[in-house]
């Protein structure tokens, strides 16, 4: 027995079937009763926009076979959601909704100011938390030898630390090199301040001014930029404009990295 068919209309008169097509954006089509020939911007429950090339906007419902598609008729359809991608932290690590911060562990991460500690807090501050590490600042690493005989590393406390400016023949080297601990990791970037380490791009100048030996970098700087005498307001702006571990240079990220691994290990 064949199916009940409610249209009456004779096979031979029925329109032939055409293709449904995602109403996807940019895609170009003419409306069947308007003309109106327009790129698709928009697609709602029932209607789809079109904006044509002199800039205006018509809304038209989804009706079937209401589109030609290079001059042939088409159903127009909306597109099917996309796949939601893993939400990411600033550090680039895939985020963990609703995670809990870790009780904080017996090992830390030092870095040398609190400049640095609120720039590796902004970019991987969410990492930190779930991974249980606790970053503190040093104020200089003069006595970095004696920070790390008080501190006392050991297996499950493991010390890692962040050096500026950790270049061969720099007192910054010799003093990294002092420290022997077996269960410390002291590694540095080759930048004379934090600054240096956020991309000039991320600030929008073409790089960072040279200052002559013997001035203070951060106020050369900011006179070279032409910013005001106030190295307080020139940090909290250069923080604003990192936003990710894109807005910084290599050279820190993996050094940064580094550490955190090793004080989880």
């Amino acid at each position: 027995m064949r199916a009940y068919d409610p249209d009456l209309t004779p096979s031979w008169k029925r329109p032939a079937p055409v293709p449904e097509v995602p109403a996807e954006p940019d895609l170009v089509v003419e409306e069947v009763g308007t003309g109106f020939c327009g790129a698709v911007i928009g697609c709602e429950a029932g209607t789809v926009t079109l904006e044509d090339r002199f800039g205006k906007h018509r809304v038209f419902p989804l009706a079937p076979r209401g589109f030609l598609l290079e001059g042939r008729p088409v159903t127009l359809v909306r597109p099917a959601a996309a796949p939601s991608r893993p939400s990411r932290t600033a550090s680039g690590s895939i985020a963990v909704p609703g995670a809990r911060a870790r009780v904080a562990r017996a090992g830390r991460i030092y870095v040398e100011g609190r400049h640095d500690a609120e720039l590796v807090e902004r970019v991987w501050g969410d990492d930190l938390r779930i991974e249980g590490v606790v970053v503190e600042y040093l104020e200089g690493v003069d006595d970095l030898p004696a920070v790390v005989r008080d501190f006392g590393p050991g297996p499950d406390a493991r010390l890692g630390v962040l050096v500026d400016h950790l270049v061969p023949g720099s007192k910054e080297s010799r003093i990294a090199a002092s420290v022997t601990d077996a269960h410390t990791l002291v590694v540095g970037h080759p930048y004379i301040d934090i600054w240096e380490a956020v991309k000039p791009s991320a600030l929008g100048i073409p790089a960072w001014p040279s200052v002559p030996r013997g001035q203070d970098w951060k106020r050369g700087v900011c006179r070279a930029l032409g910013w005001p005498d106030n190295t307080g307001a020139a940090w909290q702006h250069i923080l604003s404009r990192v936003t990710s571990y894109k807005d910084l240079e290599p050279e820190l990220l993996g050094r940064v990295e580094e550490l955190i691994d090793f004080v989880t290990a």
